[in-house]
């Protein structure tokens, strides 16, 4: 046969030929595993759709980090749950000094230093309307919601938070945040923003979870349309320049576009949140039998970091970290 043409294969043909031209590497490093901290005592619920994620009340969280520890990751992030009765129209519990996430944060810092904690900024789980922000006439607030977010963001430092992650998709939520760390002396303290997050339907069983589901409307005049893709640019813009360190694109795996654009025009370090929705599919498929949940899932954050995603929020991680050390 008298043919030209290239011979791919030749760099497939075993398994150490094909780790040695591998492009992209998952690592434990890379993953931020979330918590759901709760009020009460000898608390572990298990989210009923979330299969092996739980509720952990503060008497819990030494176990639970000590397996996190364990498994070699570095990183958590935060999510308060506290009682119904102590919410309020302002989310005042969001900013308390004794609010869940403060004292969480402030458990985890002293007993495992080493660990870095990302406290999640948002006021939905710490409002009786659900919502992300101060309501008036059923409109979410843009500018009073600003000076609360700082406020809190502000009470998670002082509590001891390596990186302030706010999710509320406000505008001008960064520059707030900003200027109130500055001006509070946490000059140091960097800003992981969900800069594009969008009004996703892959997010039903983290509002189990969190206890976050709004009381009204929804959330579509804030978070962003899944159908557009320029506007994501000029949300992560914005971020980067009030001053953003991180830029979180939440979803993940139906915005695997996103990803690979932001990277391509931002030099920050850019993060994937792969959502509840995308784990539960995928736990859910496992437990009746239909798919290799460990290759399935390997296989979805892997194509997360070939996106482009430096760093993956996933409620994965502790799967991955025991998959990646076999």
């Amino acid at each position: 046969m008298d043919l030209q043409f290239t011979r791919h294969r030749r760099l497939r043909q075993s398994a150490n030929m094909r780790a040695l031209v591998r492009e992209n590497f998952l690592r434990k490093e890379d993953l931020i595993y979330p918590l759901f901290i709760v009020e009460g005592e000898q608390v572990k619920n298990e989210v009923p759709s979330m299969p092996g994620v739980f509720q952990i009340s503060m008497d819990q969280l030494h176990a639970e980090m000590d397996e996190i520890v364990a498994l070699g990751l570095t990183s958590v992030i935060l999510f308060g749950v506290p009682n119904s009765s102590d919410k309020d129209a302002t989310g005042t519990g969001a900013y308390h000094n004794h609010g869940i996430v403060q004292r969480a944060t402030r458990y985890i810092k002293g007993q495992f230093p080493n660990v870095i904690v990302i406290a999640d900024t948002c006021l939905c789980e710490y409002t009786d309307h659900g919502h992300c922000g101060v309501i008036e006439g059923g409109n979410v607030l843009n500018d009073p919601t600003l000076d609360l977010l700082a406020k809190t963001a502000v009470s998670q430092a002082e509590a001891g938070a390596d990186i302030i992650a706010p999710s509320n998709m406000m505008d001008g939520f960064v520059a707030a945040i900003r200027k109130g760390l500055d001006e509070a002396g946490y000059t140091e303290v960097p800003i992981m923003s969900y800069a594009v997050k969008y009004s996703s339907s892959f997010y039903g069983p983290f509002r189990d979870a969190a206890d976050s589901t709004p009381q009204f409307g929804d959330r579509k005049t804030y978070q962003m349309d899944p159908a557009n893709r320029r506007e994501a640019m000029r949300e992560a813009q914005s971020d980067m320049e009030e001053g953003a360190d991180f830029l979180i694109v939440k979803p993940a795996l139906s915005y695997l576009d996103i990803i690979r654009d932001v990277r391509n025009e931002f030099n920050a370090p850019v993060v994937a949140y792969n959502v509840s929705g995308e784990y539960s599919m995928v736990k859910a498929a496992a437990l009746n039998g239909w798919v290799d949940e460990r290759a399935i899932v390997m296989e979805k954050l892997t194509s997360m970091k070939r996106a482009g995603a430096d760093l993956i929020i996933t409620y994965f991680a502790k799967d991955a970290a025991r998959w990646l050390s076999e």
